[in-house]
């Protein structure tokens, strides 16, 4: 486990990126199919389930599209 150690006295500030969990974007594609209108969702991993969750989504009828790790789902 990695430690960082902070010492001084001045506040922290700043802001990172947190990266993309196929955990958590496949439910959400799922609910795409109940929800009307179009869904964005942004920080989502390329990888292999995610592909495979678009190609069922999309024979249900969804349209999708995906643009680097953003994804529009219109269902």
């Amino acid at each position: 486990m990695s430690v960082i150690q902070v010492c001084g006295l001045t506040p922290l500030k700043g802001e990172i990126s947190i990266q993309g969990s196929k955990n958590a974007v496949l439910p959400m594609m799922a609910a795409a199919l109940l929800h009307r209108g179009v869904m964005v969702l942004t920080n989502v991993p390329v990888i292999r389930d995610v592909t495979c969750m678009l190609d069922i989504l999309e024979s249900l009828g969804c349209r999708c599209c995906r643009s680097g790790d953003c994804l529009v789902m219109d269902a």
